[in-house]
């Protein structure tokens, strides 16, 4: 029985597309519009449940992922 689970994805743009990322597994995907990166990210993401092994699953699980801003000085 397939379950749901969250994970965090990060878009960010890149050239002309956009770059989507899930740092709990190191996942990456691209789309040319922000929706696209992320459906594309959820389809490698199920893609790598259906074939990769329990183990390899939790050597990459990174649990603790922290998104956050900083605010620095520059110049």
């Amino acid at each position: 029985m397939k379950k749901n689970q969250q994970f965090t994805a990060i878009i960010e743009r890149e050239g002309d597309g956009y770059v989507s990322l899930c740092p709990e597994l190191d996942i990456a995907s691209q789309g040319d519009t922000v929706e696209q990166a992320k459906s594309n990210l959820i389809e490698a993401l199920e893609l790598f449940f259906e074939v990769a092994d329990p183990l390899e699953v939790q050597n990459r699980l990174q649990t603790e992922v922290f998104v956050t801003r900083v605010e620095v000085s520059v110049g």
